[in-house]
């Protein structure tokens, strides 16, 4: 496994793996059997950067969510895991009653749901400090300065680590990370955006954005990202829900003159180093020159077989460039 540095503070930077593991739909769609087997092999393998939200996975059974950090807690306890472990969660997107959802009846950003939110999410993952912790969707109800505020409370007082951030307009993440620096106070340091080799339009409207996707790394979020480079980006989707190995899934949004030719590159990319496509993709985000840290959702230990594998594949500096170049 390789590792690399999300934060900049001495006290709560960490060092995770590249690949990190995503807990989606553990211990709903993914039995408690199976989501602990790849669990075990993951950390197995060197493995140590767990992704989960409160949220998680209310759709499946029509509730609030919860399944999965109720999972990933029993597998702690169960397997004595301590901080070695970097588990990271979400706030503001869990429905506030069953049968919701966050587009029309979200928790929010507020000081008092940042506080009981988190204080949950420790309970059922059973930690006393929260190693990384999400602003999951955008909250236009409450002021920035109150949401930074109570995060940054939380930090103070030990129960969260390091900040983060998904799902929002660039200009309000770095409107928000003003207003922490102002004050002296923690910010956003690890950005969590849809990512893959394909690019997606991004001027689609959708329930959660009229005016187009913000859940995908563009260029502006690129851009940022290597202007500022104390920040990582957690890139969820890279491999677009299977989409590469079945293109019938292709979202409507990749559906446009760019596709064909990076598929193209990544195929050809694939027969040259015996890989699969997936894992192209995979170590084309873990070896570029951005931080970026792939986040995969894995319903087998044969899934995670192949993804762990794709950690040491090195591509050269020529088919970077064609998987770059390719338009």
């Amino acid at each position: 496994m390789k590792y690399r540095t999300i934060g900049t503070g001495p006290d709560n930077r960490r060092e995770v793996s590249v690949l990190a593991l995503g807990a989606m739909l553990f211990g709903s769609r993914t039995d408690e059997e199976t989501s602990f087997a790849v669990l075990d092999r993951y950390v197995e393998a060197g493995g140590n950067f767990i992704d989960t939200s409160d949220n998680y996975a209310f759709w499946e059974d029509g509730g609030q969510g919860g399944q999965s950090e109720h999972l990933l807690g029993r597998w702690r306890r169960s397997r004595g895991i301590g901080d070695e472990i970097v588990i990271a969660t979400k706030l503001g997107a869990r429905p506030l009653t069953p049968g919701t959802g966050y587009v029309d009846n979200p928790e929010g950003l507020s000081a008092k749901v940042i506080r009981e939110s988190a204080e949950r999410s420790r309970e059922r993952l059973g930690v006393a400090k929260l190693d990384l912790l999400y602003a999951h969707i955008e909250d236009h109800r409450v002021p920035l300065r109150e949401t930074v505020e109570g995060f940054a409370e939380l930090v103070a007082e030990g129960t969260v680590g390091l900040l983060g951030v998904s799902n929002h307009a660039v200009w309000r993440v770095e409107r928000a990370r003003a207003i922490a620096a102002a004050a002296g106070l923690p910010g956003y340091e690890v950005l969590q955006y849809a990512h893959s080799h394909l690019r997606p339009r991004t001027d689609v409207p959708g329930d959660l954005f009229p005016d187009g996707s913000l859940g995908h790394a563009g260029p502006d979020l690129l851009g940022y990202l290597r202007a500022e480079p104390g920040l990582t980006l957690v890139a969820y989707s890279p491999l677009l829900k299977g989409a590469y190995v079945h293109p019938d899934r292709l979202p409507s949004d990749y559906d446009h003159p760019g596709t064909p030719a990076r598929l193209t590159a990544l195929r050809e990319v694939a027969r040259e180093t015996g890989a699969t496509v997936n894992q192209v993709v995979l170590a084309w985000q873990i070896g570029g020159e951005l931080p970026v840290v792939p986040l995969v959702g894995m319903s087998s230990v044969a899934q995670l077989e192949e993804n762990l594998a794709a950690v040491d594949l090195e591509l050269t500096p020529q088919q970077r460039a064609r998987l770059d170049g390719a338009h």
